[in-house]
């Protein structure tokens, strides 16, 4: 049954990303959202051959595919079956990678932004990406099996966690931006879990729906206004000639829109630290938590999210101060409007729950804990410690205070060039085209993949089929039946005497049959009275 809901959300992600799969926008054809589409449909094909390959293995080998079945015999069966095992898990991780976007196959969750903004919310905070940690998390009494694929899934994690968060910096999409910073947080949660802080990865799970949801909401709340303040210019005449290269989604052409959109800026605000683990917001409680746990079993894993939770806070202040700080860079944001309540009102109960979300699993109370105890093998109340808590604020804080530096104490003006890429350069420039991972992964892949296909086209199609196949067999054998038809024997005696005695025994049969459809129903009858009188006869005396 998991798989049946792991491949629903898959094909519903696929029919909304592919919503506006007939609509132009920015000068993008129309295919590039159905692009968008294929391209997760692809990818979350890859990972679901893992997860089909976990449950066949679990089947071959422990004849169920029952959680609790496969949990009973693989405890007694641990050291036995150890391969097995690992390589079940490993599966399974594979599917977590195309479900919940991680390195390898996260190249699919930044384009899903071609669907609706509601949409994005949806796919990147509480349904579909969350699936993979969901699945680690109920596979817990196999991970706690083998030591070895925890550490990889809690490596793959951190790694996905890190390199997500560098290219987010470079962004000017503020969708975009934020996409990246889900595959990011998602690393978190996948970290957390392949740890074993089952429990603190679910809670980071909870509390990022809420922010990020916030956000995208509040994103779209944006890009409305610019669109609406476009739609203003448009119309009273100031900005005829721009429809087709205005984006209003490029956070170049924002600045200052805390004054027109006062509302929008202060659940965003909300949301935006929230996500930077400020305390006390909901993302401080459960980021700390998977911190904590690094810090103690896991080193490495710990600097790795460290230093990504520092990235986060700065792309997250330097959104903020390039969208709503600042004077407005293009006409349109300075024509910007506020969104209706009907927007506005479910962005201000999001924002209370990004506020008040850390309670469900305070470390004095561990609500959250007592109720995976029924869920989750293996729970354990994780421990607050100061010390990660005092750090991980501090380095946001220090993350926030530098985008300030760069972002904020001197706003950029329109046309500007990016501070940041001043001063990184090439670096900034391979944040900015995401470190060319789509363009190596369609190099390697997808133009192979073409070339080979022109090679069988050439090859095997033209060669084979049309020079072999067609030229010699089917036109060689056409031509020798030809040559025996000549004689008129098969022709003449064989072929057209068989289809002309078909005609004349067919005819003759017509002729026969005709009288029995002569317009009187007392033929009719006398008919059926024959038939029933034959079938009763057939029922009695056989």
């Amino acid at each position: 049954m998991l798989f049946v809901g792991w491949e629903g959300v898959g094909l519903c992600s696929f029919l909304l990303i592919g919503f506006w799969y007939e609509m132009d926008t920015l000068g993008r054809p129309s295919w590039a959202n159905s692009n968008a589409a294929k391209k997760a449909f692809v990818a979350n094909r890859i990972g679901d051959f893992g997860f089909l390959m976990a449950a066949f293995l679990m089947f071959w080998y422990f004849g169920s595919v029952q959680f609790d079945a496969v949990f009973a015999q693989a405890a007694t069966l641990a050291h036995a079956m150890r391969g097995v095992v690992i390589a079940i898990t490993l599966f399974l991780l594979l599917g977590v990678t195309g479900k919940s976007a991680q390195i390898p196959l996260y190249v699919w969750l930044p384009d899903a932004m071609a669907g609706p903004t509601p949409v994005s919310a949806l796919i990147h905070a509480a349904t579909m990406v969350t699936a993979g940690v969901y699945l680690i998390a109920r596979s817990a009494p196999l991970y706690t099996l083998v030591p070895e694929a925890q550490y990889i899934v809690a490596m793959t994690g951190a790694i996905t966690a890190l390199f997500a968060a560098t290219i987010a910096v470079g962004q000017y999409d503020i969708k975009k931006v934020l996409a990246y910073s889900t595959i990011s947080q998602l690393g978190f949660m996948v970290a957390g879990v392949g740890m074993g802080a089952f429990v603190a990865g679910m809670f980071h799970l909870i509390t990022h729906a809420f922010f990020k949801a916030l956000l995208f909401l509040s994103a779209g709340s944006v890009i409305l206004g610019m669109e609406r303040g476009h739609h203003h210019l448009a119309h009273h005449g100031h900005h005829e000639g721009h429809e087709e290269v205005f984006d209003p989604g490029d956070m170049r052409n924002m600045g200052g829109l805390r004054k027109q959109m006062p509302v929008t800026f202060w659940v965003y605000l909300i949301g935006a630290l929230a996500l930077a683990g400020i305390f006390p917001l909901a993302g401080f409680w459960s980021k700390d938590e998977i911190l904590a746990d690094a810090r103690l079993h896991y080193p490495a894993v710990y600097w790795l999210l460290a230093i990504a939770a520092f990235f986060t806070a700065f792309y997250m202040g330097r959104q903020i101060w390039m969208v709503f700080f600042g004077s407005p860079r293009h006409e349109v944001a300075a024509h910007a409007e506020e969104s209706p309540p009907i927007i506005t009102v479910p962005l201000m109960a999001l924002a209370a729950l990004s506020i008040l979300g850390g309670a469900l699993n305070l470390p004095s109370l561990h609500t959250l804990t007592h109720w995976l105890e029924h869920t989750i093998e293996g729970v354990e109340a994780g421990e607050f410690q100061i010390a990660v808590a005092l750090s991980s604020t501090v380095l946001a804080l220090l993350a926030i205070y530098l985008s300030w530096l760069l972002y904020g104490r001197k706003p950029l003006a329109a046309g500007q060039r990016d501070p940041l890429k001043r001063l990184l350069g090439p670096v900034f420039t391979g944040m900015e085209n995401k470190w060319y991972v789509d363009e190596g992964y369609w190099a390697v892949f997808v133009d192979r993949y073409v070339d080979l296909a022109h090679f069988l086209a050439e090859k095997v199609d033209w060669v084979f089929w049309h020079d072999w196949f067609h030229e010699k067999v089917i036109a060689g054998t056409y031509n020798y039946l030809s040559r025996v038809a000549l004689n008129r024997v098969i022709d003449l005696r064989g072929i057209n005497a068989f289809f002309d005695g078909l005609a004349h025994l067919t005819r003759k049969a017509a002729d026969r049959l005709r009288p029995l459809q002569n317009g009187f129903v007392r033929s009719y009858a006398l008919a059926v009275l024959f038939g029933v009188v034959a079938i009763l006869g057939y029922l009695v005396f056989r």
